[in-house]
């Protein structure tokens, strides 16, 4: 059975999406920590990170270093975090989200996100990502 993120990829759910090419995809996260945070997917599914062919893993993480770009254009931060975990969904995924200090980085602060909430963050980071020459953010 596809995992949830094969199914937003898809169009069979709602996504947010951020960011799309023929081998990844970022979307906003439905529980975030904080506003602006997002997901960096590789399209095929994989489960574990560390299983990702090279060239795969090498394309995900470029693609989180320009999604990062427009997140720290909007929200300024002093990091982007980057958390790979893996335990709530089977598909390859890494978290990115604005970060001023390390207690941040912390999965028990997730709330749930109102579709307007998380289509707002999704249409600034986008914008950013367009700003930045980005034509991959051309995916609302």
């Amino acid at each position: 059975m596809a995992s949830i993120f094969t199914r937003i990829i898809n169009g069979d759910l709602p996504g947010h999406f951020v960011w799309r090419d023929e081998r990844a995809v970022a979307i906003m996260t439905i529980a975030p920590i904080k506003s602006g945070h997002c997901l960096v997917i590789p399209v095929e599914e994989i489960d574990h990170w560390d299983d990702m062919p090279g060239d795969l893993a090498a394309h995900v993480m470029q693609v989180a270093q320009r999604v990062a770009k427009g997140i720290k254009a909007v929200y300024q931060p002093q990091r982007v975090g980057v958390m790979v975990a893996g335990l709530e969904v089977p598909h390859t995924h890494l978290h990115l989200l604005p970060v001023n200090a390390i207690g941040e980085l912390d999965f028990s602060l997730q709330k749930p996100a109102t579709a307007e909430e998380l289509a707002t963050e999704a249409q600034k980071i986008r914008a950013a990502l367009r700003e930045l020459g980005h034509a991959e953010a051309e995916c609302d």
